[in-house]
């Protein structure tokens, strides 16, 4: 499962604070039926992710019923990025042994 969406970059003040993009209700229905093919505790869901020319692998987080998307420190500095600004990004879920 493979597909892009834009969303905009929030800032989480806990303790261990971290920047992150929420996926969008649609895409997160079809990522609630894959999760049980996929996700191992916590409803964590392992991903490939893009922004522009930068990639990484990161696990998608269930939060209020939808699914969020960690963002690193080196993606964000990489593509000029920060709290606010909304980037298109190309999520593929990683299957087990495929």
């Amino acid at each position: 499962m493979q597909f892009d969406f834009t969303g905009e970059i929030w800032f989480w003040r806990g303790p261990s604070p971290f920047y992150f993009i929420t996926v969008p209700e649609d895409e997160c229905g079809l990522l609630r039926e894959e999760s049980r093919f996929v996700s191992y505790g916590w409803g964590m869901i392992p991903v490939t992710a893009k922004i522009g020319a930068s990639s990484w692998t990161t696990s998608l987080f269930p939060k209020d019923g939808r699914y969020i998307v960690p963002l690193k420190v080196a993606i964000r500095r990489a593509e000029l990025l920060d709290e606010g600004d909304s980037p298109v990004v190309h999520l593929a879920v990683t299957y087990p042994d495929r």
